[in-house]
C-alpha cells in the first residue's frame, strides 16, 4: 500500500483474508430487520481498507441489488453516518463531496477547501478533478472561481493545476534568489507584490522552498510565516500559510488542524471526520506522533476525551493506537525536533524591544506631569501610563532624580500611595532597574511560607552572565543578603544545585565545539537512559556533569549538543527530560533547553498559559512584560501569533480590564 521505497505510515491496512462477498452479507444482516447493529458496521468498515470497501461496494450491489451507501445513510444518523459513508467513497470522490459542500449554497467554507488543496499532492490533485467531473458533471476549476475572489482565487486555481515541481527538483541557484524575490515582493515593498508569492509558492517543489525558507530566515531574521501575516490579509493569508505549514510537514500541519478541531468547547466534526479519514492510509502514525510531541497528549486520548458513542469508537479505530501508552518519540517527530534545532543555530534573529527611549526627552517635564496627576482629589492614570509606559529604564530612573529634586518627594512612595492593585505593581515594577526588579521577584518567591519555584526557574534560567550578575549586586544591596545563600536555604537536591550553578553566572559565552559536543551529547543520553552504550561513570558522577553542561555550557554549543544528541538517539531532549525527570529539576531543565531553542517563544508560551482559561496570572502577566520590554517582546509578539494564532495585543485586550489593561498595552507596543 506504501509507495515503493516507502515504509507504510498509515493506520489502516488491508484485511488479511479478505473476502468482498462475506463482508457484504455481513453488512446486510447488521442493517436486516427493526434498528441496526452499529457495532458490527463500524467494526467492519473500519479495519478494511479503502479499496476493499470500494470491491464491498460492488459485492453488496452483485448480491442484493442494492446501493451500501444509501442503505448505510437510511440506517445510520448524524456525525457516526457521515463518517462511515465518508470512508465507504474512493479518497479522490470523498474530497470531490468535500469540496462541493465547501461551494454549495450560500457562503463558502473556505477553510474546507484550503486544507484540501493546500495538502494534496499532483496526482492527488489530478484525481480530484477527474472525480469532481465525474461525480457532479461539473468543472471544479470553473465552480471555485465562480465561488471565491481576488488573489485567494488565483491561488487555489494554480493549486487546482497539480504542476508542482517535484521534490528531485530543487535548482541551487535559485534558492537565494527565491527568498530575495518574496523578501523584496513583501517586507522591502511598499505595498505587496502577491503574484510573487504565488509563483514561487504555487510552483516550487517542497524540497526547494524549504531551502528557501531557511534562506530567507537567514537573510531577514524572522521565519516567512510572519512575513505572510504581516504582507498578506484574509483567506489568502490563511491559504500562504497552510501552504507553507504543508510544505514544512504536512504531518504537523494535521497534528494541529485535530488540535485545533477539537480543543476548547465544542468539536468541528466535519473537519475531525475529513482529516481522520483522508489521513487514515497516508500518514495517521505521522500525524499521531507530532500530535503527541507538540500537545503532549496522544491524540487517541483527546479523541476519546471529546467524542462519544460508536462516533468515538469508529474514530479511535482509524487512529489506531493510544501513544501515551507506549511513552516513546518516534522516527517523524525526531525528524521535527532536529529541523527546529537546526534553525535556531541558523537563524541570526535581532532582538527587539517594544520599549524604546522617548525622543525630546525632558525629565523635569515629565516629573512635573507625574505631580500633576497625583495632586489633589483623584489621581490621573492615564497621565500616568502614558508617561512611564513610553520611557526607557534609564529614562525612568532620571525621572525619580527630577522629581526628588524639583518636588523634595519619593516618586516611588507617591505611585505606591495613589494607585492599587495590578496597576500599582505593574508601573512599581516599571520604576524598578531591571536587576532590582529581578530581585525583588526572586525575594518574594523564596521568602515566607512556601516558595515559588515557577519564579526562580523563569529568572535564573533565561537572564545572561551580565545580568546575573546584575541580579546578584541588587539582592545584597537591597536585602543585605547572598542571592546565593537565600537560594541555597529555601531549595534542596538537585533543584538547590541547579539554581546556584545558575546564580554564578558562569555560562561559557564562545562558539560551539563540535568535539566537546558530541562528548556531552554522550553525557546527556547516559544521564537520560537513552545510550546504547553506558560509561563507567557512576550516577552521581553522570548528573553532575549533566547538569554541568546545561548550566555552563554557551547557547550555541548547547544546540549542537542537542543536534547530536537526537542523531544519537533519535530522541529530542525536551521530550527526554520531560519523560525522564520529574519535578522542579524536570522544569528548570526544560526551561533551559527552551531558552537556548528559542527565548522568546518560551516567554510567548508562558503568557499565553497566564491569560488561557478562567481567571489571570497578573503576576507573570506582568513580570514578563515590564522584564522583556526593552529586550525581547517584539520578538516574543512575533512567537506568539505563530504559535497561538492570535496576537498578544489581542489576548490582553480580552483578558484583562481598565487601567491594568491599558498599561500593558502600551508595553505590549502594537496589534499585529
Amino acid at each position: 500500500m506504501a509507495p515503493k521505497g516507502k515504509v507504510y505510515r498509515g493506520s489502516v491496512k488491508d484485511f488479511p483474508g479478505f473476502d468482498a462477498s462475506q463482508d457484504a452479507e455481513a453488512l446486510y444482516n447488521a442493517m436486516k430487520g427493526f434498528g441496526s447493529d452499529k457495532e458490527a458496521i463500524l467494526d467492519l468498515i473500519t479495519s478494511r481498507s479503502n479499496k476493499q470497501r470500494v470491491e464491498i461496494c460492488q459485492a453488496y450491489k452483485s448480491l442484493y441489488g442494492k446501493d451500501l451507501i444509501a442503505d448505510l445513510k437510511y440506517e445510520l444518523t448524524g456525525k457516526f453516518e457521515r463518517l462511515i459513508v465518508s470512508l465507504m467513497r474512493p479518497p479522490a470522490y470523498s474530497d470531490a463531496k468535500e469540496i462541493k459542500d465547501a461551494i454549495a449554497g450560500i457562503g463558502t467554507d473556505e477553510k474546507c477547501l484550503i486544507e484540501i488543496l493546500a495538502s494534496r499532492t499532483n496526482q492527488e490533485i489530478h484525481d480530484l478533478v477527474a472525480a469532481y467531473k465525474d461525480a457532479y458533471e461539473r468543472d471544479l476549476e470553473a465552480d471555485v472561481v465562480g465561488d471565491t475572489s481576488g488573489h485567494f482565487k488565483k491561488m487555489l486555481v494554480v493549486l487546482l493545476q497539480g504542476t508542482r515541481e517535484e521534490d528531485d527538483v530543487v535548482s541551487e541557484d535559485l534558492v537565494e534568489q527565491d527568498a530575495k524575490d518574496l523578501l523584496e515582493a513583501g517586507e522591502l515593498k511598499w505595498g505587496t507584490d502577491e503574484a510573487q508569492f504565488i509563483y514561487i509558492l504555487g510552483r516550487r517543489s517542497k524540497q526547494h522552498l524549504r531551502l528557501v525558507f531557511d534562506e530567507y530566515l537567514k537573510i531577514s531574521g524572522k521565519p516567512i510565516e510572519r512575513s505572510i501575516r504581516a504582507e498578506l490579509s484574509g483567506d489568502f493569508e490563511k491559504l500562504m500559510l497552510a501552504v507553507v505549514k504543508c510544505v514544512r510537514s504536512t504531518a504537523e500541519y494535521f497534528a494541529e488542524r485535530l488540535y485545533k478541531a477539537m480543543k476548547g468547547l465544542g468539536t468541528r466534526d466535519n473537519t475531525l471526520i475529513r482529516i481522520m479519514v483522508s489521513r487514515s492510509e497516508i500518514d495517521m502514525l505521522d500525524i499521531r506522533e507530532v500530535f503527541r510531541t507538540k500537545y503532549e497528549k496522544s491524540l487517541y486520548n483527546m479523541i476519546k476525551e471529546d467524542t462519544s458513542g460508536e462516533y468515538k469508537k469508529a474514530l479511535l479505530k482509524l487512529c489506531g493506537g493510544d501513544d501515551d501508552a507506549a511513552g516513546e518519540f518516534f522516527p517523524e517527530a525526531a525528524q521535527v525536533a532536529y529541523r527546529m534545532w537546526e534553525l535556531s543555530a541558523v537563524a541570526k534573529v535581532e532582538l527587539q524591544g517594544t520599549v524604546r527611549p522617548a525622543g525630546s526627552f525632558n525629565d523635569d517635564g515629565d516629573a512635573q506631569v507625574l505631580r500633576k496627576a497625583m495632586k489633589g482629589l483623584g489621581t490621573d492614570e492615564g497621565a500616568i501610563i502614558e508617561v512611564l509606559t513610553q520611557r526607557s529604564n534609564a529614562q525612568r530612573q532620571q525621572i525619580l532624580k527630577a522629581y526628588k529634586a524639583h518636588y523634595g518627594r519619593d516618586l516611588m512612595a507617591d505611585l505606591k500611595s495613589e494607585l492599587s492593585g495590578s496597576l500599582a505593581k505593574l508601573i512599581l515594577g516599571l520604576m524598578l532597574t531591571p536587576a532590582q526588579y529581578d530581585a525583588k521577584q526572586l525575594r518574594k518567591a523564596v521568602e515566607g511560607a512556601g516558595t515559588d519555584e515557577s519564579v526562580l526557574i523563569e529568572i535564573m534560567a533565561t537572564r545572561n552572565n551580565q545580568e546575573i550578575a546584575a541580579i546578584n549586586e541588587a539582592y545584597q544591596e537591597a536585602y543585605h543578603k547572598r542571592l546565593e545563600d537565600d537560594l541555597s536555604s529555601d531549595t534542596s537536591g538537585h533543584f538547590k544545585r541547579i539554581l546556584v550553578s545558575l546564580a554564578l553566572g558562569n555560562r561559557d559565552e564562545g562558539p560551539e565545539n563540535l568535539t566537546q559536543a558530541h562528548e556531552d551529547a554522550k553525557v546527556v543520553a547516559e544521564t537520560l537512559k537513552l545510550a546504547d552504550v553506558s560509561s563507567n561513570d557512576s550516577s552521581d558522577s553522570l548528573e553532575t556533569r549533566f547538569l554541568s553542561i546545561l548550566c555552563t555550557r554557551s547557547y550555541p554549543h548547547l544546540r549542537r549538543v542537542f543536534q547530536e544528541f537526537i542523531k544519537m538517539t533519535n530522541h529530542d531532549v525536551e521530550h527526554a527530560i520531560r519523560k525522564r525527570m520529574s519535578g522542579d529539576v524536570r522544569d528548570a531543565f526544560v526551561a533551559i533547553v527552551r531558552s537556548v531553542k528559542n527565548k522568546p517563544a518560551f516567554f510567548a508560551d508562558k503568557l499565553y498559559k497566564s491569560m488561557k482559561g478562567a481567571g489571570t496570572d497578573e503576576r507573570t502577566l506582568t513580570r514578563i512584560m515590564v522584564s522583556r520590554s526593552e529586550i525581547d517582546l517584539f520578538n516574543i509578539r512575533g512567537e506568539f501569533i505563530d504559535l497561538f494564532d492570535k496576537s498578544l495585543h489581542r489576548m490582553i485586550e480580552k483578558d484583562t480590564s481598565g487601567d491594568y489593561c491599558k498599561a500593558l498595552l502600551a508595553l505590549c507596543g502594537g496589534e499585529d
